[in-house]
């Protein structure tokens, strides 16, 4: 597992203060291997696909590289596709929040052009565009890039997939021999090798690759359900289930916290476990842990490294993890000391590249599962509490519960009336 810290890697000041915000913790691979050498200004390939922590691998190095003095961008990043823009927009405008003078703007096909027309015109040092949106702004006149420092192609295969080779390459004309040039690809054909030995010098090459396999007697599955379903999710699983304990992971410190309070609520016995945590807070969750004081524990990746707990009955993936390390490392925490043990990865819509992306890393495939439906849980808590009723029955000592019943048997209740009214309440209570 990654040991370091965000705090090693010579990152501003401000920027930790934006990740330290976000929640996160530690550096993915990706992000440890590759955020010092584009800092140093080396051309670079990253093999990397969505889901590693990619984004910030080249969007901070990016925000602490723009030239905050000028009006003209600085940083270029090319996506495929408009959601990719917006979603990396989105991230670099949450990594600048306490950083000065940096303004991300987006450009890509489907917004009216007017409204990039504007945004372009007051200044922005980082530009996140689509290719034929850009080519359509350098045309107009509307971008130019005499001023740029770093280009950055981001899901470069995909770009070529579908069919913006010529585009890329025009683009990349416009800086070539000026600027520090960086690409993220899934693969390298030789199409992508092509571009390298033209367009970039020497670059490095970092490849994320998964280095474990998972532990044996883990049943792995994908859930696919919308973020907002997720907690109702882990409800049902645990209630049909009748899990005893179970740990969840999730990817920030904040939304450890709210899960836990959302868990509560729905009355579990539900703790955190994460870095904002003093060591001797962490040691007396833990406590309450191993002794089945909690029925959930919810943690970040770095809080839960070296956590041993046998009887951990399912592991649930809250979010994706950022890197198929995390991923082997988390879902070792069940199926210990000989159990079998289940564990569970929620996602949904374009998540699902993340779970091919873990799949093809682990050389393992991720069955679907279903979530279950409120009838499905409602019948299988009524199995779980018949079973307790024949455990009851068989131990015997109810001599003087009959005493108690006996005379409503003798009214207008038959024994079978009560028994369904005692198991109706039990139901309705749990």
């Amino acid at each position: 597992m990654n040991e370091s810290s965000f705090s090693e890697l010579n990152i501003q000041p401000e920027i930790l203060k934006a990740i330290q915000e976000m929640g996160f913790e530690a550096p993915t691979s990706i992000q440890e291997s590759c955020i010092p050498l584009i800092l140093s200004g080396v051309d670079l390939v990253g093999q990397a696909q969505t889901g590693t922590g990619k984004t910030a691998a080249f969007g901070i190095p990016a925000i602490q590289k723009a030239n905050r003095g000028s009006k003209a961008p600085s940083v270029l990043i090319l996506c495929p596709t408009r959601e990719l823009a917006i979603q990396v927009t989105g991230e670099l405008i949450k990594l600048a929040k306490y950083t000065d003078g940096i303004f991300t703007v987006p450009v890509y096909g489907g917004q009216p052009i007017s409204r990039q027309l504007t945004a372009l015109k007051k200044g922005a040092q980082i530009v996140v565009g689509t290719p034929g949106r850009v080519i359509d702004h350098l045309k107009r006149g509307t971008l130019k890039l005499g001023a740029l420092e770093m280009v950055v192609l981001d899901e470069a295969d995909e770009m070529l997939n579908m069919g913006f080779r010529e585009d890329l390459e025009e683009i990349l004309s416009f800086s070539k021999g000026k600027s520090q040039t960086v690409m993220f690809s899934a693969t390298v054909p030789k199409a992508i090798q092509n571009i390298m030995k033209k367009w970039m010098e020497n670059p490095e090459m970092v490849k994320v690759e998964g280095r474990a396999e998972t532990a044996a007697g883990v049943d792995q599955y994908f859930m696919e359900v919308r973020d907002s379903m997720r907690t109702e999710a882990v409800s049902r699983v645990m209630d049909m289930a009748n899990f005893k304990l179970a740990l969840i992971f999730c990817n920030t410190k904040r939304l450890c916290d709210s899960l836990v309070q959302e868990l509560q609520s729905r009355g579990y016995s539900s703790d955190a476990l994460h870095g904002d945590m003093r060591q001797q807070v962490r040691d007396k969750v833990m406590n309450k842990f191993r002794n089945g004081q909690i029925d959930i524990l919810v943690a970040t990746d770095v809080a839960a490294r070296g956590l041993d707990v046998d009887e951990i009955d399912v592991v649930f993936n809250y979010d994706i993890p950022n890197d198929p390390e995390y991923y082997v490392h988390r879902i070792g925490r069940t199926a210990r000391a000989g159990r079998s043990g289940m564990a569970i990865t929620f996602t949904s819509g374009r998540k699902k590249k993340q779970i091919r992306f873990i799949e093809r890393m682990i050389r393992t495939e991720l069955k679907p599962l279903p979530m279950p439906s409120t009838k499905e849980v409602q019948l299988s808590k009524m199995d779980h509490h018949i079973e307790d009723l024949l455990e009851t029955l068989e131990s015997g000592g109810l001599r003087e519960y009959i005493d108690q019943l006996e005379p409503l048997a003798e009214g207008h209740f038959t024994p079978i009336e009560m028994a369904a009214a005692l198991l109706k309440m039990r139901i309705e209570r749990s």
